[in-house]
C-alpha cells in the first residue's frame, strides 16, 4: 500500500520545483539538528545561503500560511541556521537569508508566493 504524502511535504516538493525553475540550487532538504527542529530547504541563490520555510494550507481556517512563521518559528530558524553554518565552516563567511514559500490552494488552482528575506534574525 503506497503511503499518501502529507500537505507539507506536498507543498515542499512544490516549492522544490518552484525555486529550482527560479534557479536556485537545492542544498538540503528538511535538514534535521537532533531534536531542536529543521530547516525545510536550504538552497543557494548566487552566492547566498537561502533558508526556506514552506508553507502549506488549503484552506484559510488557520490563517495565511505566513502567519505560520510567527516569532518563535523566526528564532528556531535562526538558531538552526547557525548551527548549520558553523557545521559547514560558513559563519560568518557566507552572506545568507530567510525566506517563506506559501503554496495555497483555493478554488482548483495553486498559489505560490515566494517572500525573499521575510525575515531577520539577530545573531546573538
Amino acid at each position: 500500500m503506497k503511503e499518501t504524502p502529507s500537505a507539507g511535504k506536498w507543498g515542499e516538493e512544490l516549492a522544490v520545483s518552484f525555486l529550482s525553475q527560479k534557479g536556485y540550487i537545492i542544498d538540503e532538504r528538511n535538514w534535521h539538528s537532533g531534536r531542536d527542529g529543521e530547516i525545510d530547504i536550504i538552497a543557494r541563490d548566487g552566492p547566498i545561503i537561502v533558508f526556506i520555510e514552506v508553507k502549506t494550507r488549503f484552506s484559510e481556517k488557520y490563517g495565511q500560511p505566513i502567519q505560520a512563521v510567527g516569532i518563535s518559528k523566526q528564532r528556531q530558524l535562526g538558531r538552526l541556521a547557525k548551527r548549520y553554518l558553523y557545521l559547514k565552516d560558513l559563519y560568518g563567511k557566507a552572506d545568507c537569508r530567510f525566506d517563506v514559500v506559501a503554496v495555497k490552494f483555493a478554488g482548483g488552482k495553486k498559489i505560490m508566493e515566494h517572500i525573499e528575506d521575510a525575515f531577520r534574525i539577530n545573531p546573538r
